[in-house]
């Protein structure tokens, strides 16, 4: 159920493109101010195409769920509403493909793929009709973490190669959420973006992950492209219950539309739980049980005894797997440079570059395996 709370704005914390960070303080109601850490004044998010720009002093309606709970990756309230200070309706929006379908905050935008798209021709032109990525490696993670190191290691070899990310809705479903993404544009790592699904806010809306891969390949140009989720990884414990067994699916499709597949692994040296230790179990079941195409499984020159212990599971995926994957040695040599020069904090489940230094090498390896690619 949701949770709602009412407060005014006293603060602007931090904004970047889509999205406005406030200090927001609370209005008494009962013991709802000592139910958020023992404070009255919240983190609260808006994002500007939903809600606008609320002003300092003004009166917004809050979803306090997720803080309320104190999650994560979303643990902090979101703006629903600025009721005294609404937007205008935005200007020329010829779009009718709804994104967050039937609920109070859905919207409609122009994606790449439908009838009234400028780039319809290009998306029922004989190429992407067939479904052809012309052999487009496509680097496919679980975690939306991995995105900066990934790029660290394509960036490596090829710095001049155009990267397309596809934003999948198994997390976050607006891009604006996702500060990496932002950062990473400014940069210029990224040439461009894709939301799929229900995902919503990048430089081209795409019906299906199919459609996008081909948009990022025919509208945007890309040399390759990188599929993950957006913030906000959700997993139970169980063998099927977590978003990224859509990693798999995201290879199935990758295969189908003649792509190569690269599975960048979920690795961790650090993770005090058994089943994310070494190469986690979201990485064997997506890749193992549910991709059924071919794909490279990038490994690191790593000769300490966690990298053969990896090396070992990796070689035990390959050999179970239900697709035809093939285990890829790849040079470590200058990776870890790489991954410290990203414009970014590299972060996973809490733990930065130095505290879970295998989670970011492992997704530089596939990033670098991708990018090699292109000289074949």
């Amino acid at each position: 159920m949701m949770q709602w709370r009412e407060g005014t704005v006293e603060q602007v914390r931090g904004q970047w493109p889509g999205a406005v960070e406030y200090a927001v303080r609370l209005k008494p109601a009962g013991a709802a101010a000592a139910e958020v850490a023992g404070d009255d004044v919240v983190r609260a998010l808006a994002y500007t195409a939903l809600v606008g720009e609320p002003q300092v002093g003004d009166r917004v309606l809050l979803n306090a769920s997720a803080l309320l709970r104190g999650l994560g990756t979303g643990g902090l309230a979101f703006i629903v509403a600025a009721p005294d200070r609404l937007p205008a309706d935005p200007v020329g929006s010829p779009g009718h493909i709804v994104k967050a379908r039937y609920t109070p905050q859905q919207q409609m935008f122009m994606a790449v793929d439908e009838q009234d798209s400028p780039h319809h021709d290009v998306m029922t032109g004989p190429l992407a009709t067939a479904g052809d990525l012309q052999g487009m490696p496509v680097v496919v993670a679980d975690l939306h973490s991995a995105l900066p190191a990934v790029l660290a290691g394509i960036r490596l070899d090829r710095p001049q190669a155009r990267v397309v990310y596809l934003m999948t809705d198994g997390g976050a479903l607006p891009l604006a959420f996702s500060r990496t993404v932002a950062t990473l544009t400014a940069h210029g790592w990224l040439a461009g973006t894709v939301t799929v699904g229900q995902a919503y806010g990048g430089e081209h809306e795409a019906v299906t992950l199919h459609s996008g891969l081909l948009a990022a390949r025919h509208v945007l140009g890309a040399d390759l492209a990188i599929v993950i989720q957006g913030p906000g990884n959700v997993g139970t414990g169980t063998a099927w219950g977590y978003t990224g067994v859509a990693a798999g699916e995201a290879l199935n499709a990758v295969g189908t539309l003649g792509g190569r597949g690269v599975a960048a692994l979920r690795v961790s040296d650090a993770d005090q739980r058994d089943r994310h230790r070494g190469i986690s179990h979201h990485s064997t079941t997506a890749y193992g049980r549910v991709c059924l195409v071919a794909a490279d499984v990038p490994l690191p020159t790593d000769p300490s005894e966690f990298g053969l212990l990896v090396a070992d599971q990796a070689h035990a995926l390959v050999r179970n797997a239900q697709g035809a994957l093939r285990v890829r040695d790849v040079d470590a040599d200058g990776l870890d440079a790489a991954l410290r020069a990203v414009p970014v904090t590299l972060s996973t489940m809490g733990r930065g570059l130095d505290e879970d230094h295998a989670a970011f090498l492992y997704s530089a390896a596939a990033g670098r395996h991708a990018a090699r690619l292109l000289e074949s």
